[in-house]
């Protein structure tokens, strides 16, 4: 035992749970059981019994719904309402597992096409890639778990899940829920550690997978340090831009912006960050969403009126504070918010004319901040768009198909969203950062495909 993680409600900061912290030692013999599982090709759970494991765990998680979603909000300080969602797409991101699991399938290779390799036939397998290592973020304490270990499960690797600090108990519920389900215990442990032991972790060179869901620091560092061989995915956030056209439907993108921008308070890393809009239209927009934004409910999110809950931690509240101060010290105009609620919330926020050399400009915000910038032709707009070191998910808000294809084509994005916000995900799509926002490409199938590797099999006839 090396100590205890305490939980807190992030509004009032009252303690909620706790659990205990994982020491290297045991984490080491965890690891040494993972890696002689996937060496004993005997042990390999079958797929029909991988398939049936996840399909009780998904009827599980039905069954205790309204549990699962308290816990999010009442650890993570996502609004009930969003909460909920959340456990239906964890729900679903589980029973998808199931699906994909039989399109782990290889193909047939032709060998005949020169005489060199004629007489032979070829195909490919699909073969669990061995011990995954996955550290989370609190922002989706269920469904980003999900997406890192059920995936691992459902390929037949043995994981090891270190989940965020401040939302640990969401985890230890799946995990739990999964050996409820039938999965023996060896092949999925939960190891909430310090951070020199998760380094210790990650970068052993038995680790054949690592998943990271996180800050861009801690994730590129992590990466610089795996051992040879070690493969990885690594998914971070952006500043994600919004293109609006003069044709937009501001009746429909009003409300859609306002819910991409301020859904979770913006904790989102494809959260609406930076709206781009005509000059002479500008104003009228960011009056608009800070009309909006101004009559959204903050406050404990585990009540059902709320709909904007508190930032995870105090220290980010004056984070978000200070850079919204120096916006405006340097001439942005605030239209609504641009202050703290208290010590654990900060107001939604709509700001206007914010210049590109500060920190609200650069960087990601993660917090409930919306930025609204004039432009004077698409071509800028775009081009300050892609004006950052990183590059999530766009959007462009047009009915006019020619612009709205020419934002699809020049926005440097791997997702461009065509009269929706940035932050719309399903579970089974694509979904990376380019750049410094992540490596890899996450999403149900894909991670299952990054998981396996490919054997091939070539038999002369």
């Amino acid at each position: 035992m090396t100590g205890t993680l305490e939980v807190v409600n992030p509004f009032d900061l009252t303690t909620i749970g706790s659990v205990p912290l994982v020491g290297w030692d045991d984490i080491d013999g965890s690891l040494k059981v993972a890696t002689q599982l996937h060496k004993t090709r005997k042990a390999w759970l079958p797929a029909h019994q991988r398939a049936a494991i996840l399909t009780k765990a998904a009827t599980l998680m039905q069954d205790r719904f309204e549990d699962l979603a308290f816990q999010i909000a009442n650890e993570g300080g996502k609004p009930l309402v969003d909460a909920r969602i959340e456990v239906t797409r964890a729900i679903d991101s589980v029973r998808l597992c199931v699906h994909e699991i039989a399109g782990l399938a290889g193909e047939q290779i032709p060998m005949d096409l020169t005489q060199a390799g004629a007489g032979r036939i070829a195909f490919t397998q699909r073969e669990p890639i061995g011990p995954v290592v996955a550290i989370s973020a609190f922002n989706h304490p269920l469904n980003l778990i999900v997406h890192q270990v059920a995936p691992a499960i459902a390929t037949g690797c043995p994981v090891l899940v270190k989940p965020a600090d401040d939302t640990p108990l969401s985890c230890k519920s799946f995990v739990d829920i999964l050996l409820e389900a039938g999965l023996p215990e060896e092949w999925c442990r939960f190891v909430p550690c310090d951070l020199a032991t998760a380094e210790k972790l990650v970068t052993d060179p038995r680790v054949a997978f690592f998943s990271f869901i996180g800050s861009a620091k801690v994730g590129w560092m992590l990466r610089s340090k795996l051992a040879p061989g070690t493969r990885c995915a690594l998914e971070h956030g952006g500043a994600a831009p919004v293109i609006v056209d003069k044709s937009a439907d501001f009746d429909a993108m009003i409300p859609d912006l306002v819910k991409g921008g301020f859904y979770h308070s913006g904790q989102v890393c494809v959260s609406v960050q930076r709206v781009f809009a005509p000059k002479d239209m500008a104003e009228e927009i960011a009056e608009r969403l800070g009309s909006a934004a101004s009559q959204l409910v903050v406050g404990n999110a585990i009540d059902a009126t709320t709909q904007a809950g508190p930032l995870i931690r105090p220290r980010e509240v004056d984070r978000v504070a200070d850079w919204v101060a120096e916006a405006e010290q340097a001439g942005a105009q605030i239209l609504t918010g641009g202050d703290k609620i208290s010590a654990t919330t900060y107001a939604p926020s709509v700001l206007l004319g914010v210049p590109k050399d500060v920190k609200l400009s650069q960087n990601e915000v993660f917090g409930p901040v919306v930025c609204v910038y004039e432009y004077d032709s698409i071509d800028a707009a775009i081009d300050q768009a892609n004006g950052l070191p990183f590059a999530f998910q766009a959007s462009v808000y047009s009915q006019n198909l020619k612009v709205a294809m020419q934002a699809v084509q020049h926005l440097d994005a791997t997702a461009v969203m065509v009269n929706d916000h940035t932050a719309f995900r399903v579970d089974w799509m694509p979904f990376a950062g380019r750049r410094q926002s992540g490596y890899g490409t996450g999403g149900i199938g894909y991670t299952m495909h990054d998981m396996t590797q490919e054997k091939m099999a070539v038999i002369k006839n």
